[in-house]
């Protein structure tokens, strides 16, 4: 009897143990992110993109009204905030000033692609003015490299996606249909390209 008594003494105690252990470290992270310095999640960001049209290559602007931080985000300096930040971007924010050129997008060329309700990826910082950012889109995930600088507590990055790293010129084509006369120029071609510029800042 006394024998039974110490084994459960001993489950007890380590079961106590353990869960000391696991409260510690919870509360330690959430002490991390309400002391850090800088916030993506507390900061104002803004996620604009350039896609081309016609074979002298005009620009068409766009933008991304949300972002949610899903890992990370938090730091003592902007580059720790930034570095290894995880991120999802729902397509239907998309914003362009114009509703039927947005409704476009999103049902021709985003919803022709696979499960692409939401663009996500993670940001790293390499350098001083060199990073990366992993893009999963039409279920694939690639890498895009950008440059990026931080002056008066706003980070500011420059970056360029070509989408046929990520399948989809079936999607492009998709738009490139609907959008056919809008995408004529002058020589009589309608052309959509395959890359997009990205500018994005976050203000702290």
């Amino acid at each position: 009897m006394k024998k039974l008594f110490l084994i459960l003494l001993t489950i007890s105690l380590g079961a106590s143990f353990t869960s000391c252990k696991s409260d510690k470290k919870e509360t330690t992270v959430s002490d991390a992110k309400q002391n850090a310095s800088f916030s993506i999640k507390k900061a104002a960001s803004e996620i604009n993109f350039t896609a081309y049209k016609f074979t002298e290559k005009k620009g068409v602007g766009g933008q991304f009204r949300h972002v949610d931080i899903t890992s990370g985000g938090f730091g003592n300096t902007i580059k720790e905030a930034i570095h290894n930040a995880e991120f999802s971007i729902p397509v239907k924010s998309l914003f362009t000033k114009d509703s039927s050129r947005d409704y476009k997008i999103q049902k021709f060329f985003f919803g022709v692609m696979s499960d692409t309700k939401l663009l996500s990826g993670k940001l790293t910082i390499e350098n001083d003015s060199i990073g990366a950012a992993i893009i999963k889109m039409n279920g694939i995930s690639e890498k895009v490299p950008f440059k990026y600088t931080i002056t008066d507590n706003t980070f500011a990055m420059n970056a360029t996606m070509d989408i046929t790293n990520w399948d989809a010129l079936d999607a492009l084509a998709s738009l490139n249909k609907v959008c056919e006369i809008l995408h004529t120029g002058a020589d009589g071609i309608s052309k959509t390209w395959s890359d997009v510029a990205l500018n994005i800042s976050t203000k702290f």
